[in-house]
């Protein structure tokens, strides 16, 4: 990436063309019902394009598309070293488009555009190289038996998968779900949140553009009422991937229940604990991973580490380490380098992080941000916000706010400190700081979630599987243990003259 000035990011998104139609069978087409609706840039509040309000019938039509290719053998039957270079390209292909992918992230729902070309779409590149791979080295398996026997365990693609994906990172999470299911030869029939869709349509593009065959990848935007419902209900739909909020990973599982017990793996909320304990001597190094934990990408962030723990003797001390950085990480345009934090991705969760924030100011201390600005007099954008003094039982500790609020409660025990982190609905991840090694162990098996990371927050590699425990539900995203998910364990049983 060339070392752009804001002039320039504002000049390549004044050149943008958008992609605005869904994506079904290979081609791009309105919805059936002519219906489409506005996408805003939340940072400043204009239309950036008008995009296709899918429904069921055009969820119908791309289902359908997906299992015609699946059952012609296109893709599902190609073999798994072709299908390694058709991915392999549509990895450079993102790569050779990284600005591009990182603008539309960046104007669609508000995240910094320095983050999107750095880290969102080269990680995008990167998992969908990674897939492809890994996928003409994964072995199937001959059965212990007897003479005369010859038992075959294959993992075999599963048919249409659905995937159904948050807007904090639009780009990133789409591939999370469509690169293991394509490397494991699925169809894939993608709906992106209605916030953010556009990075997911050009993905498409590029994808049939790299030599995907037509149906086997098809987009279709649209709203969670509609589109994401009718996909979860699909009688012809084989798995369902979701990541998002609690609520609506539950009523997926319901639509799995009155539908054809599809699989569903969802990967949904958090409320993640960072327990800074006074052995760790290098408090500044946890302050800007602390800040970085939950500031990062405006605190939309299902893992985001929103509440901490602070052994008591040095929580004073950190307390104005995380003022001084919260005050450093102040919003600004998501297209200005110089930004530290975005815009909130749109105003109704802009008006749901506030009414967290004024109710906090009423049960606990506010000791950084707490209100809501504007850049150049427009968009959707709230000051990193810090509390301190939190109870641990208030909804500052307990809700997942989504947004760049954190909540500082203080600790006396390696004990308490531990029954407080587990002491939650979500177990998705946690971050622990000492630098006592035994302690390191000890804390880290004892607490209940997907991910701890020590001395670090928020760890995450495509070698390493994503996911929690409890209602942070239990699907795992990357890592080869993501290709479970799109495959199938089939036995073929032979007897043979001995």
């Amino acid at each position: 990436m060339q070392n752009y000035t804001y002039q320039d990011w504002k000049s390549r998104a004044e050149q943008l063309s958008f992609r605005g139609q869904a994506f079904i069978d290979g081609k791009f087409v309105n919805a059936v019902s002519g219906k489409s609706y506005d996408s805003i840039n939340p940072a400043t509040g204009e239309v950036i394009t008008t995009v296709a309000e899918c429904d069921a019938e055009d969820v119908d039509l791309a289902v359908a598309a997906g299992r015609r290719a699946f059952e012609k053998g296109v893709w599902s039957r190609m073999a798994p070293g072709d299908r390694k270079a058709v991915l392999l390209k549509l990895a450079d292909l993102i790569r050779a488009h990284l600005e591009e992918m990182a603008l539309l992230d960046s104007l669609d729902m508000g995240k910094l555009v320095t983050d999107a070309v750095t880290v969102d779409a080269p990680g995008s590149a990167h998992f969908f190289q990674w897939y492809a791979e890994a996928i003409d080295k994964i072995y199937d398996e001959v059965a212990p038996t007897g003479p005369g026997d010859l038992a075959l365990v294959k993992r075999v693609p599963l048919g249409v998968v659905g995937a159904v994906t948050p807007w904090n990172f639009p780009l990133d999470m789409a591939t999370w779900k469509a690169a293991a299911a394509l490397a494991a030869g699925n169809s894939v029939v993608l709906k992106p949140a209605e916030q953010s869709p556009l990075s997911a349509l050009r993905l498409a593009e590029l994808a049939a553009e790299a030599g995907v065959p037509d149906g086997v990848f098809n987009v279709v935007p649209g709203f969670g009422g509609t589109a994401g419902k009718a996909l979860g209900l699909h009688m012809d739909v084989d798995c369902l991937a979701f990541t998002g909020s609690t609520a609506i990973g539950k009523m997926f599982m319901q639509y799995s229940g009155q539908s054809n017990l599809k699989q569903i793996w969802p990967e949904t909320g958090g409320k993640s604990p960072n327990l800074i304990f006074a052995d760790c001597e290098d408090l500044d190094t946890a302050a800007d991973m602390a800040a970085f934990g939950i500031f990062f990408n405006q605190g939309e962030v299902c893992s985001a580490n929103s509440r901490m723990y602070v052994e008591r003797s040095i929580k004073d001390e950190f307390v104005e380490k995380m003022i001084a950085r919260a005050s450093a990480t102040q919003p600004g345009d998501p297209l200005d380098p110089a930004s530290k934090m975005g815009a909130i991705v749109d105003e109704k969760q802009t008006r749901g992080i506030m009414r967290f924030i004024e109710e906090g100011k009423k049960t606990a201390n506010l000791v950084a941000g707490g209100e809501r600005v504007t850049v150049d007099g427009k968009g959707c954008f709230i000051q990193p916000t810090i509390f301190d003094d939190v109870a641990h039982n208030d909804p500052l500790a307990r809700d997942e706010i989504f947004g760049p609020v954190l909540s500082m409660i203080a600790f006396d025990s390696e004990d308490e400190v531990v029954a407080m982190a587990n002491d939650s609905i979500y177990g998705l991840a946690a971050s622990v700081w000492t630098d006592n090694l035994s302690r390191a162990c000890r804390v880290s098996d004892r607490l209940n979630v997907g991910t701890v990371s020590v001395n670090t927050v928020d760890a995450l590699s495509v070698q390493t599987p994503f996911g929690g425990m409890k209602q942070s539900g239990f699907g795992r995203d990357l890592s080869l243990h993501a290709l479970d998910k799109y495959t199938a364990l089939k036995t073929t049983w032979i007897k043979y003259k001995a």
